[in-house]
This record gives structure tokens, C-alpha cells and sequence, in this order.
């Protein structure tokens, strides 16, 4: 009975203050308040409504769109990565500028080293030429060379070159203006220039063709030649002779008129047999005539050793 008495007066506290705690006594009571506090899930909750919170950053609709911004952000970032990779490989800009081409404030674009291109169109008035010592080698990997300005087209290929223009065309000297070949006939006389021996052209209006004085004039066509005159057409010549592989034909209003000794090859004429008959199959026959003046006429044969004896004889009395 003492002992518990002596026990339960020491939990007290005295007069003098707050008995002190064993070291004992004050781990159990942490321990105990420990595991009622983890225990207790609630300690501290207040039940909001997240509805009637103010919502930050992009949610729903906006963010969508900021992501469809930034992949297309991403999309010109790799396409202007893939230009600059490219205009860096082909134009070769280095610490020291550009390696192959350069500017001049007069305008002027210089290539310095070979350069590979497809179509060029150069300003209004441009000028494509080279150094002062150097030739301009221009290069077409199987495909002609082609310049064209409007409806004007210089054609470089393999086995020819070609010039088309509606409204014509001339070369010139650049350094003494002096021009070498025009086609202002009516400025210029048109004369081939030196060293060009034959002249290709589809059709041409001229007032007259001619030759030097040392020289023949040869006019060759592959299919039909037409040589016509408003006011007449006059060959003239120390001999003129006509090669072709079909037929022949003059035509005038009022007259054909051979000036001079007339010589006709028969080897390529037809001509009949002896024995045949003269209206015989689809042929009808001519006889060519000659005036005294040079004047030809036909006359049709209807009969053998026919002569030029008709009664509309156009020479008159003397044939």
C-alpha cells in the first residue's frame, strides 16, 4: 500500500513544478502520438469544388492549336535548315565569301568556277559574256543550246545552229559598232558574211539575188522551188542552166522571153515509139515553138512531122 502510494504521488506534480519524464516514458508517448497521426487520413482535408477554381495554362481547344503551332514552327525550321544546307553546298560560301560567284555593285554577277544550271533568265537589257581573255565555254549535256530573247531564239546543236526571229536580226562589232550581217534589207544590203557559203531559208522577199563577178549562183531545193514577181521575173546570166527532177513550168501574163542561144536535153523527155500512134493512151503531145523574137508557143501534135504551121502562129509571117 505504501509502494502504491509512493508511485501515484510521483505522476503528480509537486509544488515546486512538473515532474520530469524518464527517457522511457517520453519515447512511449511519441510512439503513441506517431500512430494516431499517421492514422489519421483526414487530419487537415477541406473538401473543395474544382469546378469553381480559376483553371491557368491552355486546356481543350487552345492547347490543340499551341501544339499545331509549334509542329508547324518545327516544319519551316527544318525547311529553312534544308535551304541553307543547300544554297551553302551550291553557291560554297566560305569564311572569305562566296567561292563561285561573285556581286559587283555595278550589277555584274561573275561566276568563278564551272557552274551546272538549267534555265537562266536574266533582267530586261542583260548581257552574257566572259573575261577580256578567256573564252565563254557554255556546255549542253545532250540537249542543244538554246538563247531566246521574246520571239527571237538562237539554237546551238550537235551538227547545226539556228537563228529564228519575227522581227530580224543583226551582228555587229561590239568594239567598233561596225555590223557584219543584217537583215534590214532596207538599211542594209543584205550580203552573207565572209566565210558563209550557202544561205537555208524556207521563203525569202527580196527585189534581186545575186553572185560576185567570180563566182556562180547555185540554187538547190530538195522538193518544189517557186520563183514569182509582181512585176516580172528576170534571170539574167553568162549561162543559166536549170537541173530538175520533174517538170518545168512558166507562166506569164503576157509573155516569156528567152533571150539568148536555148539549149533543151531530150535524154529525159518522154517520147514514143515509131510505131506508136500518136492519140494513143492518155498522152497529148506539144511541139515546142520559137519566134524569131525569142517568144515560145506550143502547138499540139495531131499528126507526124508536124510542124509549127498553125493559124493562130503568135510570131506573125516569120516563126
Amino acid at each position: 500500500m505504501a509502494a502504491a502510494a509512493t508511485a501515484a504521488g510521483a505522476e503528480q506534480p509537486s509544488s515546486n513544478g512538473p515532474v520530469k519524464k524518464s527517457m522511457r516514458e517520453k519515447a512511449v508517448e511519441r510512439r503513441n502520438v506517431n500512430k494516431e497521426h499517421n492514422s489519421n487520413f483526414k487530419a487537415g482535408y477541406i473538401p473543395i469544388d474544382e469546378d469553381r477554381l480559376h483553371k491557368t495554362g491552355l486546356r481543350g481547344r487552345k492547347g490543340n492549336l499551341a501544339i499545331c503551332v509549334i509542329i508547324l514552327l518545327f516544319i519551316l525550321a527544318v525547311i529553312n535548315l534544308i535551304i541553307t544546307l543547300v544554297i551553302w553546298a551550291v553557291i560554297r560560301i566560305g569564311p572569305n565569301g562566296c567561292d563561285s560567284m561573285e556581286f559587283h555593285e555595278s550589277g555584274l554577277l561573275r561566276f568563278k568556277q564551272v557552274s551546272d544550271m538549267g534555265v537562266i533568265h536574266p533582267l530586261y537589257k542583260s548581257t552574257v559574256g566572259g573575261r577580256r581573255n578567256e573564252n565563254l565555254v557554255i556546255t549542253g549535256n545532250n540537249q542543244p543550246i538554246v538563247f531566246q530573247q521574246g520571239t527571237t531564239k538562237l539554237s546551238v546543236e550537235k551538227n547545226k545552229t539556228s537563228i529564228t526571229s519575227d522581227i530580224g536580226m543583226q551582228f555587229f562589232d561590239p568594239r567598233t559598232q561596225h555590223i557584219l550581217f543584217s537583215t534590214d534589207y532596207e538599211t542594209h544590203e543584205f550580203h552573207l558574211p565572209s566565210g558563209v557559203k550557202s544561205l537555208n531559208v524556207q521563203k525569202a522577199s527580196t527585189e534581186r539575188i545575186t553572185s560576185n563577178a567570180t563566182s556562180d549562183l547555185n540554187i538547190k531545193v530538195d522538193g518544189k522551188a517557186i520563183v514569182r514577181g509582181n512585176e516580172g521575173v528576170f534571170i539574167m546570166g553568162k549561162t543559166i542552166e536549170f537541173h530538175m527532177g520533174g517538170n518545168m513550168e512558166l507562166k506569164a501574163e503576157n509573155s516569156i522571153i528567152l533571150n539568148g542561144t536555148v539549149m533543151v536535153s531530150t535524154s529525159r523527155l518522154p517520147s514514143s515509139s515509131s510505131g506508136d500512134q500518136l492519140g494513143g493512151g492518155d498522152w497529148v503531145r506539144y511541139k515546142l515553138c520559137m519566134c524569131a523574137d525569142g517568144t515560145l508557143f506550143k502547138v499540139q501534135v495531131t499528126v507526124q512531122n508536124m510542124g509549127c504551121q498553125i493559124s493562130d502562129n503568135p510570131c506573125g509571117n516569120t516563126h
